[in-house]
């Protein structure tokens, strides 16, 4: 099986980055992660691709006068490596149009939210001030938009009545590691792709639950409403 030759991009600690190391070290997983390029020197995350044994690379945005010229030097390493896909994860920088051009529905990038909503920055914090019951994360192709693109994956998790953002976060967190190496897995096995503004999903299943948040109130099995 040839598998799809995957970067990923990040910033921070690399806990997504990790996720998706562990996935990709199964011999049947359809793509393998070939360089791991960080725009932070001494990311944390770069230690964990070294130690899985992924070549590495940090490609510093402040050594740039221009935005452009960082993108060309990353842009370059990207084809040297023989790259097919990127995978951003934690990336703290913005794509340019052009660059996102060049790689058109090769880039995917997961944000800890449902989206369209709470798109950008304090993403948890505006949940809780806002009152809402379910958050979540999206994995979705980039598009030039911040945070916008066809979506691939979603998954779901409940705001509980004495969440913080640090708690929620984790909660999210906990769902990225899931829903990323899965969307991953859809695209490289060309189950997820674009068609007009969306992604069509093939051979896929959907979930029929129905969730409620909060539950009191709400008909257990037998068909009786449960105590508050």
């Amino acid at each position: 099986m040839a598998r799809i030759k995957t970067a990923v991009l990040f910033s921070g600690r690399g806990s997504n980055l990790q996720a998706l190391i562990d996935a990709a070290a199964k011999t049947d997983f359809p793509a393998e992660i070939i360089q791991v390029i960080s725009n932070v020197p001494g990311a944390g995350g770069l230690v964990r691709a070294t130690t899985a044994g992924i070549p590495t690379k940090t490609i510093d945005h402040r050594s740039f006068k221009r935005r452009t010229a960082f993108e060309e030097a990353l842009n370059a390493e990207l084809l040297d490596a023989g790259i097919e896909l990127i995978c951003l994860a934690g990336f703290m920088r913005l794509l340019t149009r052009t660059f996102v051009d060049r790689w058109h529905n090769r880039i995917i990038n997961i944000h800890p939210s449902l989206l369209p909503s709470y798109k950008g920055l304090r993403t948890h914090e505006r949940v809780l001030e806002d009152g809402v019951r379910f958050s979540g994360c999206t994995v979705h192709f980039v598009g030039a938009e911040l945070d916008a693109g066809p979506i691939i994956m979603q998954a779901v998790v409940p705001v509980k009545a004495d969440d913080n953002p640090a708690i929620l976060a984790a909660r999210v967190l906990r769902a990225e590691h899931l829903c990323y190496p899965s969307a991953l897995r859809l695209v490289a096995e060309g189950k997820a792709r674009v068609v007009g503004s969306k992604v069509e999903l093939t051979n896929i299943s959907t979930p029929e639950p129905i969730l409620i948040n909060p539950e009191v109130g709400l008909p257990n099995k037998s068909g009786k409403a449960a105590s508050p």
